[in-house]
């Protein structure tokens, strides 16, 4: 998915300003506005650069500088953009993702599935002494099947199963929601039983041969569950063009990392229907 650069830079300066609300701009402390730092790291996660990198390349780009408020020559120090990661909670890479989706078109069909993403990139003495043998982060996302927008995305590492992490998932945006089709990974009666209460339509294909299973599988397949691929679709153009590997080391900042990974698709993709 090429973009230009330019592109890139004002649509996500545009997205992280709305998800900052009535923070955007300047702390009083001084600085650099707070939506550079979240454009920044999306020109980091999209160039694959490190934290260094990213401020010597940014000196030589003195039109994105320029946009971002940073002088080319009186660069920040790469801790800086390094600590703003964290310094952002959570909710704020939500948002970001929230907004950057609210951006395409939604048609209120959705494909829940899960994808892993590596976080063994760290030194072999690093796993040693941090005792880690969890080598991946399990992502649960919910993807729009006619715009690709990836609407929300849970993250865990301690194997959470699909019946548990995909209607939390659902919960979240129920409102906003028609139709989720999912694989039967996600198919439990308690699950089914629970999103019921809400006003959508949940297919997801079950498990075995019985004649009930048979017919209710037949019946999904005629009311649109092969768009369930496309969730794959989402993970495979993120992992091609931003590679699956995560960089962070600690879990939190992994997390963050895989919520900034989707949100800049979304964007990606709202700058080449510019």
């Amino acid at each position: 998915m090429a973009v230009a650069l330019l592109d890139l830079v004002e649509k996500a300066l545009r997205v992280a300003k709305q998800a900052l609300g009535n923070h955007a701009g300047k702390p009083e402390s001084g600085g650099l506005p707070r939506e550079a730092h979240i454009v920044a790291h999306c020109i980091r996660k999209e160039e694959g650069h490190t934290f260094t990198e990213l401020v010597d390349r940014l000196g030589l780009m003195p039109e994105v500088c320029d946009r971002l408020g940073i002088h080319p020559k009186a660069l920040p120090d790469p801790t800086t953009f390094y600590h703003s990661l964290d310094r952002y909670a959570m909710y704020v890479w939500r948002a970001l993702l929230r907004v950057s989706a609210q951006q395409l078109r939604q048609s209120g069909h959705a494909a829940l599935d899960s994808t892993f993403f590596e976080r063994d990139q760290a030194s072999q003495y690093y796993l040693q002494r941090q005792s880690r043998t969890v080598t991946t982060v399990k992502a649960t996302t919910l993807t729009d099947t006619e715009s690709l927008a990836v609407l929300d995305v849970h993250c865990c590492i301690e194997r959470e199963h699909d019946t548990k992490a995909g209607p939390r998932v659902v919960r979240r945006n129920a409102d906003d929601l028609r139709a989720v089709v999912a694989d039967n990974g996600f198919q439990d009666w308690h699950t089914e039983y629970e999103l019921s209460a809400y006003d959508l339509d949940y297919r997801v294909h079950h498990r075995g041969s019985k004649p009930m299973a048979v017919a209710h599988n037949a019946l999904n397949q005629t009311n649109s569950y092969t768009q369930r691929w496309m969730a794959e679709t989402s993970y495979s153009t993120t992992k091609r063009t931003q590679a699956s590997a995560l960089r962070s080391r600690f879990w939190y900042r992994q997390f963050r990392e895989i919520v900034l990974m989707f949100a800049l698709h979304n964007i990606k993709k709202t700058a080449t229907k510019l």
